[in-house]
């Protein structure tokens, strides 16, 4: 049983949208601020009402990335497959939530209450925003700073866009505000001071590092500033005492918690959760989405990412690309067991191990991250998700320190280590690091010019950290590594046709079969040692009348997912265009970057 819940009451404040996205339309149903705007409570019941936060779906949100094969209308592949234009990305040019906060920003101050009752509402209200703006950053870079609401025919709607430089200005000064004055207290299930400090973190370092790795800015020379600034609030969470990371003892089992957990309101590592309730009546089911071939399936590549159990990197295993899936499996970073379906993994209710399903344009593997393994409504739906974490505090405050060339070995261990640690994984050494650096992570980021080895290895932790919660996507953007997307994602790796065994027990589970075969009827199917039918899949390459792709059947290969062919162009890809009736409309408006 949860120990909090939380009610929030919604005001009915409607922005409707209008031809300038909701930015030049009168509230239709707002209470005048003037009888609305005077109590603490009044401030409350506003600002809640703005409460956004992520939810158990984001384990759904890392399709963007190389982290995994989709089979959604994902933006990115369409921008990649080369038919992506102004006339077709029309997503993402809305304002009206900004005007929501604006209206607050614009009256809460006629609150009768003290000042450090008004600022901590304006904070979070500042906090709103700069969430709201670094949405519209990551995806425009310049684009038009309103501090205001606006009225029809007011000049502004018809504004240039403000630099980013000058946007990264004030929304750093909106998070500066929010850390400064958001109290520490707060209802469970909402942000407080040390929420707004950790996006203020994720922010600071995102921005810091994407102006070191894109020249196209011509914005290198404050990168440090920002990477600074992330250190210093990073450091602030650290010392706070509120926080760590969840550890006890148990490697196999304590990084899963964080994730199946139906009350994450004690667990210390968790600095804001989304609180479900069954019981209450807030619920959210997302194992029919999660797991088995629903859009998505975890990448070979991810897989490999993991280090072995003794710390040795699983790419220098002798033939690591051509290991079965059971063999991908065996002493590996416990994580990978506890974020992927594993041979030998029970799914309930059934008693004996769960056969890895196989089907064209899927990978072979199953995500574990998300999914409740539970037939039970109650346990099921009632689990909450982690909205902000300690760990990536950690992470963000190592990854800035080594960008500025100021790591040590100790801040090393007050932060990494505490993560590989939990995995009972040896210590990363900073001076072996950079002595040797993973050759194959630096084939995928060889533009860092300095610490190269240890930046690869942090890296490497927020990905296997992180994977599906929704950081790959951005972390690829920022270090300017979009042409990993390019790469179509790969699957399990098969030897060519022929039985199989894949739950570990040494019995063969499923057998490949040349496409061209017909599957025989149940009772005429080859049974294994152990009495059981063989399952059989129809085998061929992409595009081909098969069950499983294989890029080369007789001779062994990965299963492959697609045949479109991706093109990553740079910069262009990593911004998107102003949807082309919003220019049309604003003529001030300008695309850019090859736009």
């Amino acid at each position: 049983m949860k120990k909090y819940t939380i009610y929030i009451v919604f005001i009915a404040i409607a922005f409707t949208a209008c031809k300038k996205s909701g930015l030049d339309r009168f509230p239709q149903t707002a209470i005048s601020p003037n009888l609305f705007f005077n109590t603490e409570n009044d401030l409350s019941l506003y600002v809640n009402g703005l409460l956004s936060m992520p939810d158990r779906y984001s384990y759904l949100n890392d399709q963007s990335s190389d982290n995994v094969a989709t089979t959604a209308n994902v933006e990115v592949k369409n921008v990649m497959a080369g038919s992506a234009n102004s006339q077709n990305i029309t997503s993402g040019w809305d304002w009206s939530r900004l005007r929501d906060v604006n209206y607050f920003l614009e009256n809460y101050s006629k609150a009768k209450v003290s000042a450090d009752i008004k600022n901590h509402y304006a904070g979070l209200a500042r906090y709103y925003r700069a969430l709201f703006y670094m949405d519209k950053v990551k995806r425009f870079s310049d684009v038009p700073w309103y501090s205001g609401t606006l009225s029809p025919g007011d000049k502004a709607l018809y504004k240039a866009r403000d630099p980013r430089a000058s946007v990264m200005d004030s929304v750093m000064a909106d998070l500066d505000f929010a850390y400064q004055h958001v109290r520490e207290s707060v209802p469970a299930g909402t942000p407080g001071k040390w929420a707004v400090a950790a996006f203020y973190t994720r922010t600071a370092l995102y921005e810091g590092t994407y102006r070191k790795y894109h020249p196209e800015l011509n914005l290198g020379g404050s990168a440090n500033t920002f990477l600074q600034t992330a250190v210093k609030i990073a450091g602030d969470i650290m010392t706070s005492g509120n926080f760590a990371v969840y550890n006890t003892g148990k490697p196999d089992q304590d990084y899963a918690t964080l994730f199946n957990s139906q009350d994450l309101t004690a667990n210390k590592e968790v600095i804001l959760a989304n609180i479900f309730d069954y019981g209450k009546k807030r619920s959210e089911n997302v194992n029919g989405v999660v797991f088995g071939d629903y859009e998505q399936a975890p990448a070979k590549d991810l897989i490999q990412t993991y280090l072995m159990k003794d710390g040795s990197r699983f790419t220098d295993q002798p033939n690591y690309n051509k290991m079965s899936f059971v063999q991908e499996f065996q002493n590996r970073d416990p994580r990978l067991a506890q974020t992927i379906a594993y041979p030998g993994w029970i799914r309930v209710p059934d008693t004996k191990p769960y056969i890895q399903s196989l089907n064209k344009n899927f990978t072979g593997y199953h995500q574990l991250k998300g999914y409740i393994n539970s037939t039970d409504a109650s346990t099921v739906n009632g689990v909450d998700f982690p909205v902000y974490r300690y760990a990536e505090v950690l992470l963000s405050y190592a990854e800035a320190l080594a960008e500025l060339g100021t790591l040590t070995q100790p801040q090393l261990d007050a932060s990494v280590n505490l993560l590989r640690r939990r995995a009972g994984l040896p210590d990363l050494n900073m001076a072996l690091a950079n002595s040797a650096p993973d050759a194959v992570l630096q084939q995928q980021f060889p533009n860092i010019a300095s610490n190269a080895g240890v930046i690869l290895e942090i890296r490497r932790e927020r990905r296997v950290e992180f994977a599906f919660e929704n950081t790959r996507y951005d972390d690829l953007m920022r270090w300017k590594a979009g042409k990993l997307l390019a790469k179509s994602p790969e699957g399990m790796y098969f030897a060519g046709l022929g039985k199989y065994d894949l739950t570990g027990d040494g019995v063969e589970d499923i057998i490949l079969i040349d496409a061209s075969s017909t599957i025989p009827a149940e009772d005429q199917k080859e049974k294994n040692s152990l009495g059981v039918p063989l399952i059989y899949y129809r085998t061929g390459t992409i595009g081909s009348d098969a069950t499983v792709y294989l890029k080369n059947v007789n001779t062994g290969s990965f299963i492959v997912t697609e045949s479109v062919t991706r093109d990553f162009q740079e910069p262009k890809y990593y911004y998107r265009p102003i949807p082309q009736q919003q220019v049309i409309l604003n003529q001030a408006l300008k695309q850019i970057f090859g736009w």
